[in-house]
């Protein structure tokens, strides 16, 4: 299936539908008044998350949804049907946006969250609604009141507890699929991965969600490459994975491609820059170990972040880079685990104090 993050729909809510003008006629009985029904009320536009989903590629093909109208009032005091709404199932992480794509309308992170983003148009009152002591034969009935209608653009922002970035050609792939069940596609040229990729790593009995998005490189945040387009998958992410390639002549290589990184997060802004990092030294299967051990120090020089110098392809030292992310998402968890707590109890109408939180330290 194609991977698809973005899609721009229109949506239109149900018309209601129009009151009727009748009047009761039977033998015998005389005068026997109004008796026309309400019209139907329009069908909703209704959003789900729903789990077992990854991609909006349902919505490329088909961008036009709109809901049932009312069904009209008819005699007999019989009122119309109301219009079958319409429910778009989609992704857990999908965010609605104005057709100005910025302007945040809704958020679905929780599977099962519903949200109602259009409402039908409420039915005409038919000619029965209107008989008073001195109109006794009223001739009037309104008709439905119009649906709503817009364009959105749906955004997908994959959830995952870690995410791996880098610049192009840095072993994410090999990394994730050394590390999960994922098999991404891997070759020796940059920007072999085009799409993001999901893989479950399990490390010391316990499992969390890594995210790999397509490398970056400098001026990203300007639109260069594609990685920057992918950017907004990690923004969910509580810890980031910083992958660089160890196979260059130089210490000060290292350190370049780690602050061109750095770089292009503090502009592409969103917080990605203030996230718990775990710098990894990769491919150092094909390094001696002095070699190893001067990138090292010369990253420390410049990150407070960990830094663990790892294989993807021989798998020397993942384990203790699972180890050291799990570690960091444990911390995150933990980090936001009161910040839920007191918005439930802001809910119930107390508040909870706390403390001003420092900068992070690993």
């Amino acid at each position: 299936m194609k991977f698809l993050d973005q899609a721009k729909v229109f949506l239109k809510s149900g018309d209601g539908g129009g009151g009727c003008v009748s009047f009761h006629r039977e033998k015998f009985i005389e005068f026997g008044g109004p008796n026309g029904g309400d019209g139907g009320r329009g069908g909703d536009i209704i959003l789900e998350a729903v789990g077992g989903l990854n991609t909006l590629i349902d919505y490329r093909y088909q961008q036009h949804f709109k809901a049932e109208r009312g069904h009209h009032g008819e005699g007999r005091d019989r009122h119309g049907a109301n219009g079958s709404s319409i429910t778009l199932k989609l992704p857990v992480g999908t965010q609605v946006l104005d057709e100005d794509g910025e302007t945040l309308i809704a958020d679905l992170v929780e599977e099962g969250q519903r949200i109602v983003l259009l409402r039908g148009g409420d039915g005409g009152r038919g000619n029965a609604q209107f008989k008073t002591s001195t109109n006794q034969a009223p001739r009037r009935a309104d008709p439905g009141w119009p649906g709503q209608e817009c364009w959105v653009w749906l955004r997908l922002k994959l959830i995952a507890d870690a995410g791996l970035i880098g610049l192009p050609n840095a072993g994410k792939s090999t990394f994730l699929a050394a590390t999960s069940a994922a098999r991404p596609r891997i070759a020796d040229y940059p920007f072999t991965t085009l799409t993001p990729q999901l893989g479950v790593a399990a490390v010391d009995q316990r499992e969390f969600v890594i995210a790999d998005i397509p490398g970056l490189i400098e001026g990203a945040h300007e639109g260069k490459g594609i990685g920057d387009r992918f950017l907004g998958h990690i923004e969910r992410c509580g810890v980031l994975l910083h992958l660089i390639d160890a196979t260059v002549e130089e210490p000060e290589e290292v350190v370049a491609a780690y602050k061109a990184v750095r770089n292009e997060l503090k502009a592409y802004g969103h917080g990605l820059a203030k996230k718990r990092e775990i710098v990894g030294l990769n491919k150092i299967d094909a390094l001696i170990p002095e070699i190893v051990e001067e990138q090292v120090a010369a990253l420390k020089k410049v990150t407070r972040s960990p830094v663990v110098a790892l294989s993807g392809a021989s798998g020397e030292g993942v384990r203790e880079a699972l180890r050291a992310v799990l570690k960091a998402v444990d911390k995150d968890r933990a980090r936001s685990r009161p910040v839920q707590q007191q918005g439930d109890a802001e809910a119930a109408g107390a508040v909870a104090p706390t403390e001003p939180e420092g900068p992070w330290r690993p």
